[in-house]
């Protein structure tokens, strides 16, 4: 990178990016590498969309991997505030503070001013993940999810990562060594405004065609016969072409069912160990009595 801020990973061309992902077990096509090198070299976040379950927060697990740099996870929901992104005081420890004071101090009486500056010491500020990965930087900051966050929090982001700063009124203004890398992810249950997708690189993720996902199951799941990933991949995409599922299946649960297969013995897919196993596939009941119904006409193709 040209200026080492993130020292475990210097990408020289896409395709090492490719390489380096690959290791972790993550297997990307070129257009991810592409924007994936650029967030690095040009240090812009990087906002991932997509279907549930096609590897948008595995990709940043696979970035701390391959950078050797701690990942900081913001798991957003609705409701979060700023408050549950930045920090708290640690409010148990504080009063346990105050008793020790009065307690030591005994009859000479307890020095108020002193007592309320020395409650807002760093030691007792609990650090939540934005602050953690200004704090740890250079690490990797995932928000998760920010299309489950209201408009409020989105411009609060918005605000960070432009800065990479926050104010802590009792403290003073905490600011990244090195600002972090940063990777967002959005299941687009709502649009995102303008304003945050301009600070950030952009890239839609979709289901993998057939070849890169057997790949990603022999990558990811070694032990699984490489018969056994070609059938498990070949079914599931049928059933996602066949538009009939609640939910369909992402690349996690193709790993999961073929993981499941697996533990039960399986090195090629029989109906009836697929029938039984459908649980780690889909998770609504109508899906599975879905699936059951389909596996034999699709087997069978």
């Amino acid at each position: 990178m040209g200026d080492d801020r993130h020292s475990g990973l210097e990408p020289g061309d896409v395709a090492q990016v490719a390489a380096s992902l690959a290791a972790t077990g993550y297997v990307c096509d070129d257009d991810l590498a592409t924007v994936v090198f650029l967030a690095l070299r040009m240090q812009r976040p990087l906002l991932l969309e997509g279907e549930p379950g096609t590897g948008k927060t595995a990709l940043a697990e696979a970035l701390a991997e391959t950078l050797d740099l701690p990942l900081v996870r913001l798991q957003c929901y609705e409701g979060i505030d700023a408050t549950q992104a930045l920090y708290d005081w640690d409010f148990p420890r504080q009063v346990l503070h105050l008793r020790a004071l009065e307690a030591t101090r005994g009859d000479d009486g307890v020095d108020v001013e002193e007592a309320e500056k020395s409650l807002f010491d760093p030691r007792f500020l609990l650090a939540r993940p934005v602050l953690a990965a200004l704090q740890q930087a250079p690490a990797v900051l995932l928000v998760d999810e920010v299309d489950r966050a209201d408009d409020e929090f989105e411009a609060f982001l918005l605000e960070v990562l432009s800065t990479y700063q926050v104010s802590i009124p009792e403290l003073g203004t905490v600011r990244a060594a090195v600002p972090p890398l940063v990777v967002l992810t959005s299941n687009r249950t709502r649009e995102l405004h303008d304003a945050l997708k301009r600070r950030c690189l952009y890239h839609w993720i979709d289901h993998p065609g057939l070849e890169r996902e057997v790949e990603i199951v022999r990558s990811r799941a070694p032990e699984v016969s490489a018969e056994l990933a070609r059938q498990v991949v070949t079914t599931v995409q049928r059933l996602r072409g066949d538009g009939g599922l609640l939910k369909p299946p992402g690349v996690a649960e193709t790993l999961d069912w073929a993981k499941a297969l697996s533990v039960l013995g399986a090195s090629e897919l029989d109906l009836a160990t697929a029938a039984a196993t459908v649980g780690a596939l889909v998770k609504y009941r109508e899906d599975g009595d879905r699936v059951k119904q389909a596996l034999d006409r699709m087997m069978a193709v």
